[in-house]
């Protein structure tokens, strides 16, 4: 069995050193460019080669688990090439259609398909899951109840600039995502928003020392509901997933905002290549330095209400920042997934595609050694 890692970018390292150093995996890095991976992860490992989708394949044998670090375009294509391989597959990326209708092939051929096992999908699925689980086992569980849920997540300056944001990830996909709409649940009614700037409202973290940021919703909320196992009868109030920025972003961005507006209407390929010339002189001033800490906060909430008066109230609340283990936003990225690629070869997770699993066992481990990567990581109780 050998773990085949694809994509060696800026979330990768503390994965794949965790599954290398600490867990003794057998592992095979490939990547476009074998002298930036060597560059990246040539103190991990010498089993380093060139990436491509038909190397990968010949390389591939049962059983064993290839994980695609990879642009999400290309989880697909990896993914079937596991299964004419009888491989598994893991990524940290939303579940696309099209891997969605892997299910049954991966069912039948008696593998496994797991995605959004990343931070963002992935932790803060987790969390999810727990809250709504210990909100089902509660004494003040009841049909009737109000619920009100929340999730926020972003990468943020540990020490704030001008700009109010630094890049940790490709650029282009930053300004390319607030071109997104978006649909959340609001006062009982469905919000959809064109635009993330014209939803943009406070949020009051839960932090040991109070502070408030900026958020907006992001993709579409609404399939979530049943992911997280909400019942169709419930009285949901909001359900909201959405991003979170430092306060003051709204207003620095506002330039770039203006110019998104004025790509309307243009050729797609017209707006792509202006959002990432834009993206590309944006990042000349707006990057981390070296040694630099980014900063990732995350804040998933449920609220239950009877009567106008809170009954259950919690949230769980992550703040992490980079210090000499790395960047918080590769540790909270990359050690999931490798986690995920742990429980794929322990038997785990049953055969199909699936996101971050419901499994108490599982749930518990992993946000267990989470809590480890996050500075601070707890679950308030707001009612006590």
């Amino acid at each position: 069995m050998t773990i085949h890692w694809c994509g060696t970018g800026l979330s990768s390292v503390p994965g794949l050193r965790r599954l290398i150093v600490e867990s003794g995996q057998p592992v095979t890095v490939w990547n476009r460019t074998v002298e930036k991976a060597r560059a990246e992860v040539g103190d991990l490992t010498n089993d380093i080669r060139a990436y491509s989708l038909d190397a990968l394949r010949d390389a591939l044998q049962p059983g064993d688990v290839a994980i695609s670090m990879l642009p999400a375009d290309q989880h697909v294509a990896i993914a079937k090439a596991c299964l004419s391989k009888g491989a598994h597959f893991v990524s940290s990326s939303y579940i696309a259609p099209e891997m969605r209708e892997l299910d049954l092939p991966f069912r039948n051929a008696g593998l496994v398909s797991v995605n959004e096992v990343g931070l963002d999908p992935g932790i803060d699925h987790l969390m999810a899951h727990d809250l709504v689980a210990r909100y089902r086992a509660s004494p003040d569980y009841h049909a009737d109840n109000i619920l009100s849920f929340t999730s926020y997540c972003g990468g943020v300056p540990k020490i704030a600039n001008a700009f109010r944001y630094k890049f940790s990830w490709a650029p282009a996909g930053v300004l390319k995502a607030l071109r997104s709409p978006s649909r959340s649940l609001r006062h009982f009614t469905e919000l959809r928003v064109a635009r993330p700037w014209d939803a943009i409202t406070r949020y009051d973290a839960p932090l040991p020392q109070p502070e408030s940021f900026e958020v907006y919703p992001n993709r579409d909320s609404y399939p979530f509901m049943e992911d997280y196992r909400f019942e169709p009868h419930w009285k949901v109030r909001d359900f909201v997933r959405g991003t979170i920025r430092l306060n003051g972003w709204s207003d620095a961005w506002a330039p770039i905002f203006r110019e998104i507006e004025g790509l309307e209407g243009k050729p797609v390929a017209e707006i792509n290549a202006a959002l990432e010339a834009r993206a590309a002189a944006l990042l000349k001033d707006n990057f981390y330095a070296e040694g630099e800490p980014d900063r990732v906060v995350l804040f998933v909430s449920l609220k239950s209400e009877r009567g106008g008066k809170p009954v259950y109230h919690e949230t769980w609340a992550l703040d992490a920042w980079g210090d000499v283990r790395g960047t918080a936003m590769s540790r909270l990225v990359s050690v999931p997934v490798s986690l995920a690629v742990e429980a794929v070869l322990n038997r785990e997770i049953p055969a199909g595609v699936h996101a971050a699993p419901h499994d108490p066992r599982l749930l518990h481990r992993w946000l267990d050694e989470v809590s480890h990567l996050a500075q601070y990581m707890a679950r308030i109780d707001h009612l006590r």
